[in-house]
């Protein structure tokens, strides 16, 4: 399964591999045109769910981190 936001959620598909490229591990599958592709492995619910998201228990979907990650790429993105 694929994570809540991704366009690919509620589907599911055959894991071809699973590598630690980019400084994180993530799962490499077949899409719906069959071309190789890969998401991070914290998007899907192959290893589990992310402490954090238990911990929230559904009253939050990112991570504050995350967040602010975002906002500092939004900026970038304005100048």
């Amino acid at each position: 399964m694929v994570h809540p936001y991704h366009p690919l959620f509620g589907r599911e598909f055959r894991v071809a591999d699973y590598r630690h490229n980019w400084g994180e591990d993530r799962v490499y599958f077949h899409n719906p045109n069959g071309v190789l592709t890969s998401i991070p492995t914290g998007w899907t619910s192959l290893f589990g769910q992310d402490p954090f998201v238990a911990m929230a228990a559904g009253r939050s979907h990112f991570r504050v981190g995350d967040l602010v990650e975002l906002a500092r790429l939004i900026e970038g993105l304005k100048s």
